[in-house]
């Protein structure tokens, strides 16, 4: 064993152009496995979030929504956006027929702060009403959400003093929420009075954005939950009919749609995946063929001096586990390398819920990544060294002679 893997080393170092591109093969093979994988286990994972996350049977929104920034774009992408409906909306719908709860939300955009790199989404809820934000702040957080307290998603940076300043408003972060891999992600909760302050400070500041609106009589959307007895869609057409300028839409219609890009995207994924460890199996196989026959001579002056033919065998797979282990590795790396930070960037160009899974699950991938590249690596040698061994010694020399 130890003769033929100093052999195979040998042989490795002796041909390094050979053994580079077989790396390479190697290397390719275990990126897309463990590239593909991680992405659409990601997609899979953040979409089964984002479903937990909005919690709603209806969601109703201001007609502007459309053209101002649409509330999945606003919890998906992270995008910030903001509109406004009068609060009169918001007494119409939850007295509606067959809504059981319904709780207000206020958006409030943000381009730049001291917190952060990127624009923050400020959401604002009402806690006597809200059904929908605290029971999951409650996993980070047990206690009341107070004037001037706030909560910060996974991506907000938080100083050491827990202080932070929004619109010339002084807050206290209160507690940072667990990753979900959307929108959410870069979002600051806070209730009513904090929010409607924010936005009052924003118009005495002079941020044009917000003229003409009056904070403490207006909302930005309604989260409602259905009655038992009623269905999702009949409630949202009854509010659509009788509540003029709202669009309510069922939430589980978003999430459908959301759902389809996501399986299209994973779909594409998997079969570009499919499709690469065919070819890398496909070069490998064709690759060690061509190699083996081109070393027929050697190891028959090899069998002359004395090594049996699973002697042969052995060094060619131990040649070929030693370049797939390496090429292996480096495959991985170099898709932990693309994940992991760029995760956010990944999100906003997929335009989906994107969340990494548990550290064990992502240890499992990649040694099955790694695992799948080396057993393709040492099958496609052993159908070459099979190859090799069969052939007879004399009639190989011979032919050189």
């Amino acid at each position: 064993m130890r003769f033929a893997k100093e052999l195979a080393l040998r042989n490795m170092k002796r041909k390094p152009m050979r053994t580079a591109a077989l790396i390479i093969l190697a290397a390719f093979l275990a990126f897309s496995v463990f590239a593909g994988t991680m992405i659409v286990m990601s997609l899979q994972r953040g979409l089964e979030s984002y479903q937990t996350r909005l919690g709603a049977d209806i969601v109703a929104v201001p007609f502007e929504a459309r053209t101002k920034g649409s509330l999945d774009s606003i919890l998906l992408q992270g995008i910030p956006g903001y509109f406004y409906m009068d609060s009169q909306y918001y007494e119409k719908i939850k007295n509606t027929s067959g809504v059981e709860v319904a709780t207000p939300q206020f958006y409030l955009a943000l381009a730049s702060a001291g917190c952060c790199s990127i624009p923050v989404q400020i959401i604002g809820f009402e806690p006597e009403t809200d059904f929908l934000i605290q029971p999951w702040i409650s996993q980070s957080y047990s206690g009341t959400v107070g004037d001037g307290d706030v909560i910060v998603g996974s991506d907000i940076s938080v100083p050491l003093n827990h202080q932070l300043r929004f619109y010339d408003t002084d807050c206290n972060v209160v507690a940072q929420l667990d990753r979900t891999g959307t929108g959410l992600d870069t979002a600051v909760y806070a209730n009513m009075n904090t929010i409607k302050q924010m936005m009052k400070n924003a118009q005495a500041l002079g941020f044009h954005n917000f003229d003409g609106i009056n904070a403490d009589k207006v909302v930005s959307s309604v989260m409602i939950k259905v009655a038992e007895g009623y269905t999702i869609e009949n409630v949202a057409n009854d509010i659509n009919i009788h509540v003029r300028h709202i669009e309510a839409t069922p939430a589980k219609s978003m999430i459908s749609g959301i759902g389809e890009g996501l399986s299209n995207v994973s779909g594409i994924i998997g079969i570009l995946t499919v499709m690469i460890w065919i070819l890398a199996i496909v070069i490998l196989m064709i690759a060690f063929v061509m190699i083996a026959n081109e070393r027929t001579k050697e190891f028959a002056v090899l069998r002359v001096v004395g090594a049996s033919r699973k002697m042969l065998v052995r060094i060619l797979r131990t040649e070929s586990a030693l370049i797939s282990v390496i090429g292996a590795a480096i495959g991985a790396g170099a898709g932990c390398l693309m994940i992991f930070p760029f995760t956010g960037a990944m999100r906003t160009r997929l335009g989906l819920p994107y969340l990494l899974p548990p550290a064990g699950v992502i240890i499992g991938v990649l040694i099955g990544a790694i695992a799948i590249s080396v057993f393709a690596g040492w099958m496609t040698s052993y159908i070459s060294a099979r190859k090799i061994a069969g052939n007879e010694t004399g009639l190989i020399l011979r032919e050189d002679a």
